[in-house]
């Protein structure tokens, strides 16, 4: 559902007036000289390092790690109800 609001004439004048300067900003680009430029979609020479995800062994068992909680019953940490 789209938000539904209301504007005072001089908030909607003054948000007018930002959007006119906001688009006379960037219509300054259409003043550059791309002749002969390729485009970019990505400035960096970056790319994304792919990992294969691993599982490793933990040196801390269950009971060692109850233990560090303040409470805990069931083999399970007990923490106080979030509503």
């Amino acid at each position: 559902m789209l938000s539904n609001f209301s504007l005072e004439d001089a908030e909607a004048e003054a948000l007018g007036q930002d959007l006119s300067q906001i688009i006379e900003y960037i219509s300054q680009l259409d003043e550059l000289d791309t002749e002969g430029i390729e485009p970019t979609y990505q400035v960096f020479e970056m790319e994304n390092v792919w990992r294969d995800d691993e599982i490793k062994a933990q040196e801390a068992d269950r009971e060692a790690l109850l233990a560090l909680a303040p409470e805990a019953e069931d083999n399970q940490i007990k923490v106080p109800k979030v509503l």
